[in-house]
C-alpha cells in the first residue's frame, strides 16, 4: 500500500524524466557510433556493434523480471536503485578506455534502465486517481518519441565536443532526480506478487546474446566456422528452453496462456520485425551520411530528426484510426508508408548529396510510418486481453521489440561485412524494405483475426499483472 498521497505531479515529471533518460540512451548512442568508431580505430564494425546490441540484449532480458521485483521488494527502491545504476554506468561509460569496457558498463546502463522503465510507471499510476490515468499515462508514454526526436541532434550536438559527453549528459538530470525521488515518491508493493523467473530471463539473455553474436561474427569468421556454429546451437537451445521453462514456473518470463490468442502472438511476432527494420533503417543511416556524404555527426544528426519530429503527431492521428478501423488495417498503412520511405533511398539516394530529394522524403514517409505502427501493434495488448492480463502481454510486446531492434543491427553489420560501400547500404535498405512488408502483412492477419479471438483463462493462472509490469502501449525505442 502506499504510505501517503503523494503529489501527482511531482511524480509526473520525476519519473518521466528517468524513463526519458534511459530511452533517450538508445537513439543518442546511435548517432554516437561514428564518433566512438573513431576513437577506436582498432576495432571492427563487428565489435563496435556491442556497444549497441549489449544494451538492448541486457535490457530485454531484465524488463520482466524487474518489474517483479519492485512489485515484491518496493517500486520506489527499486526505482531510484536503477536510476543510481544508470548514472554510475553513464560516468563508467563516460570514462572507458577501450571497447570491451564501454560494452561492459552499457549492459549496466541498461540494468538500470530496466529497473527504471515498470517502476517508473508504477509509481505513475499509483500517485494519480483512476479517472485522470490515462492523460498521465499519455505524457509519460510520449517521453520516447521526444527521445527519438531529440537524440539525433542532441547527440549530434554533443560528440562535436567528444563521443564521452552523450554519456555525461546524463550525470547532472539523474542526480536531480535521486535528490528529489526520495522527497516525491512514495513507496508501494504487492506482497502477493511471486518471485521472478530469473533463470527464464537468464535463458532470454543467452540466447538472443549468442544469435547476435552469430550474427555479426560470421561474415569474418564464416557461415560454417566453429564458433558461429557453436553460438547458433546455443541460440537454439536457449530460446527454446526459455518456453519450456516458463510454461512451469509460476511468475514465467512468457505468460504463454496469453499468447494462445492468434492476435497477441502475432502483434508480438510483428512488433519484432518491424523493430528490426527500424534498428537498421536507424544504425544504417546514420553510418550513410557520415560515411558515404562525409557528414560532420552534427549534421547527420540533424539529418535524421525530421523523421522522429512526425512520429508524435502521426501517432495522435493514428490513435484515431485504430479506434475507428482496429489496430491490424493501421499498422498495414504505416507499414506502406515505412517501406515506401527505404524504397526511395534505394532507388535515389547515390555518393552525391542531395538530401532534399533523397534523403529527407524517406525519413519523413517513415516517420509517418513508425508513428502508424508501434502504437498500434503496443494497443493491441488492451483489445485482445483482459486487464488481468495487461501487464504480462505488455511485457511480451516490448520484450519482443527490443529482440528485433537487436537482430535489426546484428543483421545490417552481417550485409555490411566490414567497410559498406554504396552498393551495400543499398542491400541494407533492401532488409528495411522486407521488414516493412512483412510488418504489413502482419498488420492484415491481425485485421482478420482481431475480431474472433477470445482469451481463456488457464485453470492455474500466474500472478495478476501489477502495476510495474504494466509498460507503455505509447512509442518506446
Amino acid at each position: 500500500m502506499t504510505d501517503t498521497a503523494p503529489k501527482p505531479g511531482l511524480v509526473l515529471l520525476v519519473v518521466s524524466t528517468a524513463a526519458f533518460l534511459a530511452s533517450l540512451d538508445t537513439f543518442i548512442v546511435t548517432i554516437a557510433f561514428p564518433g566512438i568508431r573513431a576513437a577506436f580505430p582498432g576495432d571492427d564494425l563487428a565489435t563496435l556493434s556491442w556497444v549497441l546490441n549489449g544494451y538492448t540484449v541486457l535490457f530485454a532480458a531484465c524488463l520482466a523480471p524487474a518489474g517483479r521485483l519492485a512489485d515484491r521488494y518496493g517500486r520506489k527502491r527499486l526505482f531510484l536503485a536503477g536510476v543510481a545504476v544508470f548514472t554510475l554506468a553513464s560516468a563508467a561509460c563516460a570514462a572507458a578506455p577501450s571497447i570491451p569496457v564501454l560494452v561492459l558498463f552499457r549492459a549496466v546502463q541498461a540494468v538500470g534502465a530496466a529497473l527504471v522503465m515498470p517502476t517508473s510507471l508504477a509509481l505513475l499510476l499509483t500517485a494519480f486517481p483512476p479517472h485522470r490515468r490515462p492523460l498521465a499515462v499519455g505524457v509519460w508514454a510520449s517521453v520516447g518519441a521526444a527521445a527519438a526526436a531529440l537524440g539525433p541532434p542532441v547527440g549530434g550536438l554533443l560528440v562535436e565536443a567528444s563521443w564521452r559527453w552523450v554519456f555525461l549528459v546524463n550525470l547532472p538530470i539523474c542526480a536531480l532526480t535521486l535528490l528529489a525521488g526520495p522527497r516525491v515518491l512514495r513507496e508501494s508493493r504487492d506482497t502477493s506478487t511471486g518471485v521472478p523467473d530469473l533463470l527464464g530471463a537468464a535463458g532470454l539473455l543467452v540466447g538472443v546474446g549468442a544469435l547476435a553474436y552469430a550474427l555479426v561474427t560470421a561474415p569474418d569468421d564464416g557461415w560454417g566456422s566453429a564458433g558461429v556454429l557453436t553460438a547458433f546451437a546455443v541460440a537454439a537451445l536457449a530460446l527454446a528452453w526459455v518456453p519450456w521453462r516458463s510454461a512451469r514456473h509460476a511468475v514465467p518470463v512468457l505468460d504463454l496462456p496469453a499468447l494462445r490468442v492468434p492476435t497477441l502472438w502475432l502483434a508480438c511476432a510483428t512488433t519484432g520485425v518491424f523493430a528490426a527494420g527500424f534498428a537498421a533503417m536507424l544504425f544504417g543511416n546514420v553510418l550513410f551520411l557520415t560515411s558515404i556524404w562525409h557528414d560532420s555527426i552534427l549534421v547527420a544528426g540533424l539529418s535524421l530528426a525530421p523523421g522522429p519530429l512526425m512520429v508524435v503527431p502521426v501517432s495522435i492521428l493514428g490513435g484515431r484510426f485504430v479506434h475507428r478501423f482496429g489496430p491490424g488495417p493501421v499498422v498495414a498503412l504505416g507499414a506502406v508508408s515505412f517501406g515506401a520511405g527505404a524504397l526511395i533511398w534505394v532507388l535515389r539516394m547515390d555518393a552525391t548529396p542531395d538530401y532534399a530529394a533523397s534523403m529527407l522524403p524517406g525519413q519523413l514517409l517513415t516517420g509517418v510510418g513508425v508513428g502508424l505502427i508501434l502504437p498500434s501493434l503496443s494497443g493491441v495488448v488492451g483489445t485482445v486481453l483482459p486487464p488481468s492480463r495487461w501487464g504480462a502481454g505488455s511485457s511480451m510486446v516490448t520484450t519482443l521489440r527490443q529482440v528485433g531492434t537487436v537482430l535489426g543491427t546484428a543483421v545490417l553489420v552481417a550485409v555490411f561485412a566490414g567497410t559498406p560501400d554504396l552498393a551495400d547500404f543499398r542491400h541494407g535498405w533492401l532488409v528495411v524494405v522486407a521488414t516493412a512488408a512483412a510488418t504489413g502483412a502482419g498488420g492484415l492477419l491481425i485485421a482478420a483475426r482481431r475480431r474472433t479471438d477470445h482469451y481463456a483463462e488457464p485453470q492455474a493462472p500466474s500472478s495478476a499483472a501489477s502495476p510495474s509490469s504494466i509498460l507503455s502501449t505509447g512509442i518506446e525505442p
